[in-house]
């Protein structure tokens, strides 16, 4: 709960219909197995302290009365229990029959919460025992305790952890255009429990699958839905005890047939963040708050964390987002190319991953427009630290795209900056490697001018978070197809087009799978026996733990010690606690310091929910100090 994440559940105990007595027991077990593991949230089915299916049953004060004696029963058996949990029973008031959540903890009821949309159609027949939720608050006395609110315009608020607000709806009110939980949402609340009897039809559980995560994508909220299941009656439905659990349009749990207990995490300082970073919500009316306590502690993480978000982990849907991204990109700089007329498209080809997905995103925008590939002057700047693979991989690359190929060896023109500016050339400092990518810039803008064309940037996001690019070098272009795309996903696109042309041309496969195979580097330093001598993640750290830490920190605006936790939780298994946490130290460092390069970046393509145009998603000041987040880390140690 100091991260922001709540244990929560969904329990569905087995039930004997008007059995109220039995129904108590299992009921309050649940609670205390939910309790045990450290469950705070807990929502039970709709009228799950009788059973759905009784009919008019509902109609008998022995029902009626043994519902109320059987939640006096769990009042009374978990008075000792912190965990806030939803009973669903029926409720009598004022010659009226209401189908009601009881919001419970610690022996209390803090609140009672009818069903606002009653179904009369198809097997659902409730308008003839009970009525809508009244549109006026009340009270209710319910097991000796008076003046429990009874109204649907209701939120329970934690003391200890603002960010955790409940609201409850009933089953129906899901379903309908005016779901209570877009007002309860609108006031605040950041989870929303369901107490539902569901019955179960050939593919209603998609149907409701698709509510759930929906709902909790439109509230950016956390959406708690557990439906009736084994004890129903069976005389002409089913019910599966489809339990779900989402967060902002995320299915994070999900169980249906089994019953017992469901549970996961949600982070309610993330769903808070996003409704700060939106503003989608005008202020709500204010609705009743009642608050209760909890006792704060670090939560168990039980819910999956990809190791690397930016990349889905399914192949079909991978390549889905790999077509989509190329899609974007390639329209971007389509649009580009036809906007300023330019006769050509200058690209720097190193052999490295991002000018290879930088050419090939050229060579689709070309596509698009009927243009030959001729347009397209990729050239190569060999110069001390460019070994033979690279190169060779460049010009294969270049001709098997049918580019117009440029070789301009820039060794002798670097030699003579060096000259003037009086730099020793052994000294293989930040100028040795600065004044070759500075120089590789010129000759592109230069060629650019003799082509009439324009320079595509190929400098990738997770480049620019570590500001790992030279300033006025490989840091400007003209159009930067790649700016929104980070390390991660890089790989994949280039995989992709592998993949895409294996069977048309078997050589641009081969190029683009020795590409992928070829370690990062920028090569500005002398090549050591004809290989790479200079590796980029062992210089700045893995892509994989920066492109962790970017979208946590950049998307969801998590602090030093949160980003720690969920790394070690997701990419515990591949990296030690200390590089993970050494890594992140350079992360903030770097990200900070580097925020200049960033604000004055060329034009490109936002093709993720990441991007650091300074016109549009990412605005800061390039002099921000780092104090808080290097002190946050500092006490990771």
């Amino acid at each position: 709960m100091k991260d922001g994440f709540i244990s929560v559940a969904c329990g569905t105990p087995k039930l004997r219909l008007a059995d109220c007595h039995y129904n108590a027991e299992q009921t309050f077990t649940m609670m205390r197995q939910a309790e045990k593991a450290g469950v705070k949230v807990l929502v039970l089915p709709e009228l799950g302290l009788t059973g759905y299916t009784c009919g008019d049953l509902f109609y008998q004060e022995s029902l009626l009365r043994g519902a109320e004696e059987a939640l006096a029963t769990v009042l009374e058996a978990t008075r000792n229990l912190e965990v806030v949990t939803a009973v669903g029973l029926p409720v009598r008031v004022d010659q009226k029959l209401y189908n009601c959540a009881a919001v419970i903890q610690k022996g209390k009821i803090l609140g009672v919460v009818p069903k606002t949309h009653i179904p009369n159609y198809g097997e659902f027949y409730e308008k003839r025992q009970f009525a809508p939720a009244p549109q006026t608050p009340g009270t209710v006395t319910l097991c000796g305790q008076e003046t429990i609110p009874f109204t649907t315009e209701i939120l329970f608020s934690c003391r200890e952890i603002p960010d955790l607000v409940l609201g409850f709806e009933v089953c129906e009110d899901l379903w309908a255009p005016d779901s209570p939980s877009v007002r309860l949402a609108q006031a605040g609340a950041t989870v929303i429990g369901n107490l539902s009897a569901s019955n179960d039809l050939i593919g209603k559980d998609s149907y409701r699958r698709q509510l759930v995560t929906m709902q909790s994508a439109k509230l950016l909220c956390g959406y708690v839905y557990t439906s009736a299941g084994e004890g129903e009656s069976t005389s002409d439905v089913v019910f599966g005890a489809h339990q779900m659990i989402a967060e902002n349009g995320t299915l994070l749990a999900e169980n249906r047939f089994d019953g017992g207990l469901l549970i996961s995490e949600l982070d309610v300082q993330r769903l808070a963040y996003e409704r700060r970073r939106t503003q989608v919500f005008a202020e709500g009316q204010r609705l009743l708050a009642v608050p209760f306590s909890l006792t704060v502690s670090k939560t168990k993480l039980t819910r999956y964390v990809a190791p690397q978000p930016f990349v889905p982990e399914g192949r079909e849907d991978r390549d889905a987002r790999c077509r989509e991204i190329l899609l974007i990109a390639s329209l971007g700089l389509k649009q580009r190319l036809e906007h300023t007329g330019a006769k050509t498209a200058v690209v720097g080809l190193s052999g490295g991953l991002d000018s290879t997905l930088a050419v090939l995103i050229t060579g689709l925008a070309m596509k698009m427009l009927d243009r030959p590939m001729t347009d397209i002057v990729a050239v190569t700047m060999p110069c001390f630290g460019t070994t033979d693979r690279t190169k060779n991989n460049a010009v294969i690359l270049a001709e098997r795209m049918g580019a117009t190929l440029r070789t301009v060896n820039i060794s002798n023109t670097v030699r003579s900056h060096f000259k003037d500016i009086g730099h020793d050339m052994e000294d293989h400092s930040v100028t040795f490697e600065n004044g070759q990518a500075r120089e590789r810039t010129q000759v592109l803008m230069d060629i650019a001018n003799q082509t009439g064309g324009i320079v595509i940037g190929t400098g990738d996001l997770s480049e620019l978070a570590l500001g790992w690019c030279t300033y006025n070098g490989d840091h400007m272009s003209m159009y930067a197809v790649n700016t929104s795309i980070p390390k991660t996903l890089v790989r994949h696109l280039v995989a992709y087009l592998a993949r895409d042309n294996a069977k048309k041309d078997e050589e641009l496969k081969d190029v683009l799978e020795d590409i992928l195979d070829t370690p990062v580097s920028p090569e500005l330093l002398p090549a050591v026996q004809g290989e790479i001598s200079q590796k980029t993640e062992d210089l700045v750290g893995p892509y994989e733990l920066h492109d962790f830490f970017l979208y946590y920190i950049v998307r969801w605006g998590f602090g030093p010690r949160k980003v720690f936790r969920l790394a070690e939780y997701a990419l515990g298994d591949t990296y030690s606690r200390d590089v993970i946490l050494k890594w992140l130290k350079t992360f903030y460092r770097r990200f900070f310091s580097q925020q200049f390069k960033r604000n004055c970046l060329p034009d490109g393509p936002k093709v993720g929910s990441v991007a650091f145009s300074p016109r549009g998603d990412w605005r800061m000041p390039s002099d921000a100090k780092a104090s808080l987040w290097q002190a946050e880390v500092e006490t990771l140690e």
